[in-house]
């Protein structure tokens, strides 16, 4: 603390002479008794509380003296320094994905938010906008300087669960701030500082992370599917961190039965598969862990089970290979002639007839029959799809590939040329011959089949498997639906098709009309799974967008202290009148 007007120091003397006039006044009192008795019963309760008479007596004093140093210390106008950002516009980018919700004992959210309360007091009055992540990033507040809306707005952040996509929110912020000096704080758990824009050399970039040492031990991956003796269920769990840990894992049905419970010991920074066999049937399988870690939402995954699964006709000109690789997962498969393929119902299909992709129903197309291949030579590239959860294809050799398809999605490559696509209607297309590749003989081939033979049925039976907040156009029914919780609570409505949003919670949802109901999960995105080492740093030098250091006066709570004190010298007066001595 310091005083900004020492030349009102000389007023120090008033309440010294104030204090002078006390000690030279009279200090006794002419009190009348009317008998000794009376005087021994005054001397007595003066002499029991001595000190209290003598405030009671000067009460009005202390008040007077203590006023008047109030006053001299107001006019020297004392200050205290504060903080403040100087930056003519200050931009907030908030993280709201689901790893933000670890922590040890709060949460990276709401470490973030006390961060968030303090730092509106250094803003001052200049313009804040703060920008939550996701697929749609939105600002909750646009150029704002009412400290009350700002802070209602702190209070009404919540996590969505979505992936963060942090390059979308800052491409946001960039629209923002335009050529003004600008300091954006990015409140998330970690970030490379390659990934944000320094191009601008008036925004300065202060990212606020994650505290170090958070531990997680998820599950990362679930896929289950019926067979003869039960329920066939295969796991991923992922041990992040450096030490050996024991989990105890149980699996459940949709009601919260549990069918099965396992206790497993995970080295450090394992990745655990297992498949499970003879689990109880039922319509929705969900696992779950017991773990000591910093991350709980990641510690529970659930899947549909395939209740009612496609047949799988193999064309009688596909290699023996492909048919094998479904039989080793218990489906069952048939050889159908070619010219029979096309007249097949409620059917995966395996072909290379690409004629055969106008078909309505689900097609897994091997190599073409309408284009040369060309030779390629280089390692397989996949990109992070959910057809890839179970099968590594970094050891697979491919010499030559067929040319792609136009407005497919390309999901895998080998030397840059397009390996693995998926047509808009969800078929899969494998652009080479079984010839032509070791993929068979290597353990991922069964298990990428699996995964495709998933996400054939997915919606047949179900409306599917989405993430949170996710929008895409679903195959239903016209007409009036609702989104309803497992134990019927409302969540949201929808009359078209792609008007369909996912809730934003994780777990297990109805969908109903008038005259139908399909079932819908809601899952976390992959890269949510998993946390990384938390960090923070400062980056950038804004021209104005420093913080200075600002001398904030004390006078005016001073002043208001005087007051106060001047009421209490009126009742003191009131009451006992002026003090005698």
């Amino acid at each position: 603390m310091g005083f900004s007007q020492w030349m009102f120091l000389w007023t120090i003397v008033f309440p010294i002479i104030v204090l002078l006039y006390y000690f030279f006044r009279k200090k006794y009192k002419e009190q009348e008794v009317a008998s000794t008795l009376f005087w021994e019963q005054v001397m007595q309760e003066t002499n029991v509380s001595p000190y209290l008479k003598h405030l009671q007596r000067n009460a009005l004093f202390y008040l007077q003296m203590l006023a008047l140093l109030l006053f001299v210390l107001a006019l020297m106008n004392p200050y205290i320094k504060t903080e403040e950002i100087t930056s003519e516009q200050v931009i907030w980018i908030v993280d709201t994905s689901a790893t933000m919700l670890a922590g040890k004992e709060q949460s990276t959210f709401e470490k973030h938010r006390e961060e968030m309360r303090s730092l509106v007091k250094t803003i001052g009055d200049r313009p804040l906008t703060i920008i939550t992540t996701g697929s749609e990033p939105k600002a909750i507040v646009r150029q704002e300087t009412n400290v009350q809306q700002i802070e209602k707005a702190i209070e009404g952040l919540t996590v969505t669960y979505e992936d963060e996509q942090l390059t979308k929110a800052l491409e946001m912020a960039n629209a923002f701030v335009g050529d003004t000096p600008t300091t954006i704080y990015l409140f998330t758990d970690a970030l490379s500082r390659s990934d944000l824009p320094i191009e601008n050399d008036h925004v300065k970039w202060i990212v606020k992370g994650a505290e170090q040492g958070l531990e997680n031990v998820s599950i990362t991956r679930l896929a289950a599917t019926n067979a003869k003796d039960g329920t066939i269920s295969l796991l991923q769990i992922k041990n992040e961190t450096k030490e050996n840990q024991t989990v105890r894992l149980s699996f459940f049905d949709e009601e919260g039965k549990e069918l099965l419970k396992k206790t497993i010991t995970l080295q450090a920074e394992e990745e655990w598969t297992n498949t499970f066999e003879g689990l109880p049937k039922s319509d929705v399988l969900i696992a779950a862990i017991k773990a000591k870690d910093d991350y709980e939402a990641d510690n529970s995954l659930m899947s549909f089970v395939g209740n009612d699964p496609y047949e799988i006709a193999v064309g009688q000109n596909m290699h023996k290979l492909v048919q094998v690789g479904f039989q080793s997962l218990g489906l069952d498969v048939k050889s159908v002639p070619d010219e029979q393929l096309k007249s097949l119902k409620e059917t995966i299909v395996v072909t290379n007839q690409t004629e055969l992709l106008e078909r309505n129903e689900p097609i897994l197309l091997i190599g073409r029959d309408d284009e040369v291949e060309m030779e390629v030579n280089g390692k397989v590239e996949v990109s992070q799809d959910e057809l890839f959860a179970f099968s590594s294809l970094e050891d697979v050799y491919v010499s030559a590939v067929y040319p792609p398809f136009e407005n497919f999605e390309t999901i895998a490559k080998v030397d840059e040329h397009p390996f693995i696509q998926r047509s808009p209607k969800g078929d899969i297309v494998i652009l080479t011959d079984i010839e032509f590749t070791d993929w068979p003989l290597n353990p991922s081939f069964p298990l990428f089949l699996w995964s495709v033979q998933n996400e054939m049925m997915e919606g047949k039976s179900s409306l599917g498997i989405f993430t949170p907040n996710e929008q895409r156009a679903v195959s239903l029914v016209p007409g009036d639906w609702s989104i309803y919780t497992a134990d019927g609570k409302y969540v949201s409505s929808f009359a078209k098709s792609q008007e369909f949003r996912a809730p934003t919670t994780p777990g297990y949802y109805i969908a109903r009309s008038e005259h139908e109901e399909k079932p819908l999960i809601v899952q976390l995105p992959q890269k949510e799974r998993t946390i990384q080492e938390g960090t923070s740093f400062e980056l950038g030098n804004a021209v104005s967008g420093q913080v200075e250091v600002r001398n904030e006066s004390l006078a005016k709570w001073i002043a208001l202290m005087i007051l106060i004190l001047l009421v209490i010298e009126w009742e003191v007066q009131r009451r006992y009148g002026f003090a005698n001595g």
